[in-house]
């Protein structure tokens, strides 16, 4: 019988690896850098606040987070951004294991996919995200167990020269 819960539980810690993969270690986030984006995160943070509304994309109908993300990046840098996460995962270039600076894309895997989730970055270990169905638009610590658990990469999607 201990056999078998050993055996169940490994499997399930398993199991949920699969479900939430993620970097092996964290970046350093109490690290401060910059790649110029400063504009990008200040607009982030100036719309804290706006409802979620799944399919949203502007402060007045409200945001999911690809509409944020893309909202922010055209107003804020003149960037033009594929509507869903998914795509978005795939425009810039990815930092490994470096700490993102204020205005790179912060990646989560919500919902069983490395990029099912995205946010921007906007220094000291905060992103701001539009993070679901009734809640806003919100300031959070990438640090805490919830979104520490659940990040995967980091993507700048803009080079300032």
């Amino acid at each position: 019988m201990k056999r078998i819960l050993v055996i169940g539980t490994s499997l399930s810690i398993l199991s949920a690896c699969a479900i939430f993969p993620r970097m092996s270690s964290l970046p350093d986030f109490d690290k401060e850098v910059s790649a110029g984006l400063e504009d990008v995160s200040i607009a982030a943070i100036g719309l804290v606040g706006i409802p979620y509304r799944y399919g949203g994309n502007t402060p007045k109908g409200g945001f999911d987070c690809s509409g944020l993300i893309g909202y922010v990046y055209n107003n804020a840098a003149n960037k033009k951004l594929p509507r869903t996460t998914a795509e978005i995962a795939k425009t810039g270039q990815s930092l490994g294991n470096q700490t993102p600076a204020p205005g790179d894309l912060v990646f989560f895997n919500t919902q069983g996919s490395s990029h099912s989730h995205v946010g921007i970055y906007v220094g000291k270990g905060r992103f701001v995200h539009a993070p679901s169905k009734g809640g806003t638009v919100r300031l959070e610590k990438i640090t805490t167990p919830y979104w520490s658990q659940r990040y995967t990469e980091a993507r700048r999607v803009i080079t300032k020269n």
